[in-house]
């Protein structure tokens, strides 16, 4: 008789400890499986999320003459003598090399003008991009919905006692204020922004752009790559990656993934336990069968190869029903989990993992059993009888 026979005979004699063991092995598989997969579509889910919040990557014409700023940025367009961007090339920043790691992509146009004798600083700019870029971004009134609307900064607000509907006249046009950008300690509290097209036409920069900003995460390369791949587009401009945006952007979702990591580490060590107190407890009660095959000439290998076959076997069909109720699981689960997530979808790197995770770990827990079991003594194992 063969010794895979064997092994396959002792599973089915022995029904019940078999789906112990593919039951304890299932159980620690799919929550692996579960956990990563999870923080997989997570992580996805969390990175462009934080694409969309506020932008990492800043290009502006190369000028050491300026005298206005924007988000603590020097830049183009408050000096005629700058040479300023033309719109109809900033859709060449989507033909980099890493396209597919580009978020949001904000050009703008800024310029100051009087309003009641003051000086203000105009931003033009795209306002359904940039109000998806500025999502914190909170309003007294109603986000602009026409082209002649305009979003009032807290303090600037104050300066020139603007409130909503009211209207300013910014060169020969008239605009209406359609909202109050509430305080954000940042900049735009000093700014009126309005269209872009229609306040390049104030500004007289019809087609021109100062400054971009883009929202960009690189999940396989480091971000200065990106900020190489945009300057070698535009060998005329400044791109400065804001390296603090991305460190915080890495650090939340490495966090995330290390303690997932750390749980599925706890359930590997638990499975481990349950797999070799089971094998530990089948060897002792088969003491009587493993001497019948050492006293008619079966050698210690071949008493440690059944059993590790056995151990082979549950390992392979634990690991399989692992990854597939682990997927199941995860996709049902993550709706509850994360509002809106989507699942990432089947990951078939990690089922290979998995499998030869349950393998690994049916193997090692039984390595010891086994050796215990090839070293017990015919005659003693007889006496049983």
């Amino acid at each position: 008789m063969r010794l895979r026979n064997i092994s396959f005979n002792n599973l089915r004699r022995r029904k019940a400890k078999m789906i112990f063991l593919v039951t304890g092995l299932l159980i620690g598989i799919a929550t692996i499986v579960t956990l990563l997969s999870i923080t997989e579509s997570m992580s996805r889910d969390i990175e462009d999320r934080l694409d969309q919040f506020g932008a990492n990557i800043v290009m502006v014409p190369k000028s050491d003459d300026l005298s206005l700023s924007y988000g603590g940025i020097s830049v183009g367009g408050v000096n005629y003598q700058t040479v300023e961007f033309d719109e109809a090339r900033i859709p060449e920043i989507r033909t980099i090399e890493n396209s597919n790691n580009l978020g949001m992509v904000a050009p703008k146009v800024l310029g100051t003008t009087k309003i009641n004798d003051r000086n203000v600083l105009l931003m033009g700019v795209e306002f359904e991009t940039e109000l998806t870029l500025k999502n914190w971004w909170q309003f007294e009134g109603s986000p602009p919905s026409q082209a002649n609307d305009l979003i009032i900064g807290s303090q600037a607000a104050a300066t020139l006692k603007l409130a909503v509907g009211d209207t300013v006249k910014l060169g020969d046009k008239d605009f209406t204020v359609a909202a109050l950008l509430k305080p954000t300690g940042a900049s735009e509290d000093n700014l009126i922004i309005g269209d872009l097209h229609q306040f390049q036409a104030v500004l007289g920069k019809e087609g021109k752009v100062s400054m971009v900003e883009i929202a960009a995460f690189c999940r396989d390369c480091p971000i200065t790559e990106l900020v190489l791949q945009v300057a070698g587009k535009f060998p005329e401009a400044k791109v400065t990656a804001l390296k603090q945006a991305v460190m915080s952007k890495m650090q939340s979702i490495e966090m995330f993934k290390n303690f997932s990591y750390g749980i599925a580490v706890l359930v590997i060590a638990i499975g481990s336990l349950l797999v070799f107190v089971t094998m530990m407890g089948s060897v002792n009660e088969r003491t009587r069968e493993i001497g019948i095959f050492r006293a008619i000439g079966f050698r210690r290998g071949h008493v440690m190869q059944i059993i590790l076959l056995e151990a082979l076997l549950v390992g392979l069909l634990g690991g399989v029903l692992g990854f597939v109720a682990g997927n199941s699981i995860a996709a049902a689960v993550l709706p509850f989990v994360m509002k809106n997530g989507t699942f990432a979808g089947v990951n078939t790197t990690l089922g290979g993992v998995s499998v030869l995770l349950a393998v690994s770990l049916s193997l090692l827990a039984s390595l010891y059993p086994a050796h215990k079991a090839s070293k017990l003594d015919p005659s003693e194992a007889l006496r049983a009888l």
